[in-house]
């Protein structure tokens, strides 16, 4: 009830406060799978300003005179796109823009929307990580995962299995906070140390911030990693499965209001679990790890996650998700140890029509 009384307010004090001003905003879009577009680049009027797209692939040009503008949207692997309005004095223009893809074929270059990030943003001691770059790094198993990356990064060090932390420029575990959705995991790594409680194919961005961050994240003085699910796919259901000696994972993702251009409203799910194999597969393809012990690998663990998204329209948007993640170590000589991560959340933004403002809030649950 009091999350409700805060909404109802924050929409009445927005509406008290917002003024007459004239706007062209948007969300980006991949065309194909509703998925958004990060740090696309947007120029208005042939340079007078440019911006990039955030991580719910939003942007805004607010404070314009009225008249004739124009946006050229640009990302490597997408055909440009140029829009010309008509911006009425006090009136917002919304758009939702959906990129087509494109084939380009380019030589030995390097090219990357993180140089027009810096432009506008102060990025001090902060490494950006994108589900690609995880990909692309050799993985125990064929399974990628944000564990075995942040090992190979500078100033990390890995204590490895057994429940393995990480030690980042010579701070103790408990000194990192790591984040998913905005919500605090206290055990991010389970008991066979090369993975994480996260799901390589639902994360959307990795933050991991080293020194100089904001009082936002309090309660932790050596480094902050902040993991960004994506939405589920606002175009078409599609799944995954896969398997290897450690583990099994699934993934099934969809809309349940599909994405169109001309309605503003849609929804998604995005749904995965994981569960280890070791203890299974392990007397089969390993056997003498534990020749003079019945027990073999005593080590288990399952995760499961959900996410619904509703796009409301006008660049204001609902979140909700929840997570369990279960670790078990089960050896009756030794000791029978498990522990679990369970919480849940709602993360809004509040995009007014016709202001400056933008309101963004969490409200959540993490033991």
């Amino acid at each position: 009830m009091k999350i409700i009384n805060f909404i109802l307010v924050t929409f009445i004090i927005i509406g008290s406060i917002t003024a007459q001003q004239s706007s062209i905003r948007g969300n980006i879009y991949d065309d194909e799978t509703g998925e958004e577009i990060i740090y696309a680049n947007v120029i208005l009027d042939e340079g007078k300003a440019t911006a990039n797209s955030d991580l719910q692939g939003f942007f805004t040009f607010n404070n314009l005179e009225p008249g004739v503008h124009t946006i050229k949207i640009s990302y490597i692997g997408y055909l440009t796109y140029e829009k010309t309005f008509d911006l009425k004095a006090g009136k917002s223009i919304y758009e939702k823009i959906l990129l087509k893809t494109e084939g380009v074929k380019l030589q030995s270059i390097d090219i990357s929307a993180k140089k027009q990030q810096r432009t506008t943003e102060t990025q001090i001691s902060k490494i950006q990580i994108s589900q690609k770059q995880l990909k692309a790094l050799p993985a125990i198993g064929g399974e990628a995962d944000i564990v075995q990356y942040l090992q190979v990064m500078p100033g990390i060090i890995s204590t490895g299995d057994q429940g393995g932390q990480i030690y980042i420029r010579g701070g103790s575990p408990v000194q990192n906070k790591i984040t998913l959705d905005g919500l605090t995991i206290i055990n991010p790594f389970h008991f066979i140390g090369s993975f994480s409680v996260f799901e390589t194919e639902a994360i959307q961005n990795v933050d991991v911030l080293t020194g100089g961050f904001n009082a936002e994240y309090g309660g932790r003085i050596s480094a902050i990693v902040n993991i960004k699910t994506k939405d589920g796919n606002k175009k078409e259901v599609k799944g995954k499965v896969s398997a290897n000696p450690f583990l099994a994972k699934a993934l099934i993702e969809g809309p349940l209001i599909k994405m169109k251009e001309n309605n503003p409203f849609n929804a998604s799910f995005l749904i995965t679990a994981k569960k280890s194999l070791i203890d299974k597969t392990a007397p089969v393809l390993y056997p003498w790890v534990n020749e003079n012990d019945s027990l073999n690998m005593p080590f288990q663990f399952q995760d499961l996650y959900g996410k619904l998204s509703l796009d409301l329209g006008g660049g204001s948007k609902i979140n909700a998700f929840g997570f369990n993640f279960t670790d078990k170590y089960l050896n009756p000589s030794v000791s029978d140890i498990s522990w679990s991560n369970t919480g849940g959340g709602l993360d809004f933004r509040i995009v007014p029509g016709a202001s400056n403002l933008i309101v963004d809030a969490l409200f959540g649950y993490s033991s």
